[in-house]
């Protein structure tokens, strides 16, 4: 097959998951078109059946904000028509379905029929979708599209709820590809962190207020009184500067370590022995993914997509929203000793095999087959 993929390019969970997916068809032997304003962060090298398409925008005096969205479309019929390309799978609606759309319309007046697969990964529909001036959009591109497929079950459900959908949403949850997070602890950088042995929590976000970062720090602070403990922040963001004020206020800033935005934090991971993720929200949880597969518990919250990845008591624990108290006498029990603390390790582990791309993938190239077998019969 020839495939293009439309994803936003950055370190965002949809971007990830849109690159590793596109690598793995690769791989397999189909040919794979990323289409997008930058290469993605995940997309280290090309050729071998990757390609990468660059969506420009050149400013215009007419216009106030840059037109991506009928770039895009320009660009998708482009690619579709010189490419030769099966299909289309666009990661995120907004604006990449509608651009879809719109580029599948155009070239049926040119004679050729590219279907697209809309993947919807969560805030573009729990954030951007509740604003009700990109409601008609959302819903309308979302019943265009040749198939829909959403990463959790909770997000298939948000979905149907905040829009009127007709189409059907099938679920394919993220995945993780277990060879890319084969990375030994790195004991000289543990031993750096936490020379006399401390337990190391970590964190990685984009800092925004839905990820409740500070209650990272709330939680942290009643763990190091009973167990000597450092903290590792990997990310930025908004709520930075408000996180840092509180671990001074909370007497441990000397303990906690703010990273900034790593690239490969894959090789990093690995030095913690727990991982927190107190989110107000959470369509998935690729985070959490990414530190489990790295052999590290997660402690989180109950909410979203959450209970589908992190199995309560198997491979962490999960809380309510806002019950530091909870997750921090969770947290103490899977740090208190070394054997239990090695117990959910390998729970961790063992859930994250759960959604090996190795297991997901045929689920996507079997919806890729019957999209197409339904164009051909058109």
């Amino acid at each position: 097959m020839k495939i293009g993929i439309v994803l936003y390019p950055t370190y965002g969970g949809s971007g990830v998951v849109a690159t590793e997916l596109g690598i793995a068809l690769a791989k397999r032997g189909h040919q794979v078109h990323f289409i997008t304003y930058n290469q993605p962060v995940r997309l280290n090298e090309l050729g071998k059946n990757l390609f990468y398409h660059e969506v420009r925008v050149t400013d215009y005096p007419l216009f106030e904000y840059s037109p991506y969205e009928l770039v895009l479309t320009s660009k998708l019929v482009d690619v579709a028509m010189h490419e030769q390309l099966d299909l289309l799978h666009v990661h995120y609606a907004i604006p990449h379905a509608s651009a879809a759309f719109m580029a599948r319309a155009i070239l049926r007046k040119r004679g050729y029929n590219v279907p697209f697969i809309t993947t919807l990964h969560g805030t573009d529909i729990t954030l951007v979708g509740k604003d009700p001036s990109f409601e008609p959009v959302i819903t309308f591109a979302i019943n265009e599209s040749d198939a829909v497929t959403a990463v959790s079950e909770d997000l298939r459900k948000d979905t149907l709820k905040l829009f009127d959908i007709q189409n059907d949403i099938r679920v394919i949850p993220n995945f993780i590809c277990p060879q890319r997070h084969e990375f030994q602890i790195d004991h000289s950088l543990k031993a750096y962190y936490a020379p006399a042995g401390e337990r190391i929590i970590m964190h990685t976000s984009n800092f925004r207020k839905v990820k409740r970062v500070k209650d990272v720090v709330k939680i942290f602070a009643r763990v190091q009184e009973e167990i000597p403990s450092k903290l590792l922040f990997i990310g930025d963001g908004p709520e930075r500067f408000g996180v840092e004020e509180l671990s001074r206020e909370l007497g441990v800033a000397d303990k906690t370590f703010f990273l900034g935005k790593v690239r490969d934090v894959e090789e990093i991971i690995p030095i913690a022995d727990l991982f927190v993720l107190p989110s107000e929200t959470e369509s998935f949880g690729l985070a959490a993914l990414e530190a489990m597969i790295s052999k590290v518990p997660v402690i989180s919250t109950n909410t979203g997509g959450l209970p589908e990845v992190n199995e309560n008591a198997i491979s962490g624990y999960l809380s309510e929203v806002g019950d530091v108290k909870d997750m921090a006498k969770n947290a103490i029990s899977i740090l208190k000793n070394d054997e239990t603390l090695q117990q959910f390790k390998i729970g961790a582990y063992n859930r994250a095999l759960d959604f090996d791309i190795a297991k997901i993938l045929p689920l996507y190239i079997q919806l890729y087959d019957e999209v197409i077998r339904k164009k051909n019969l058109e």
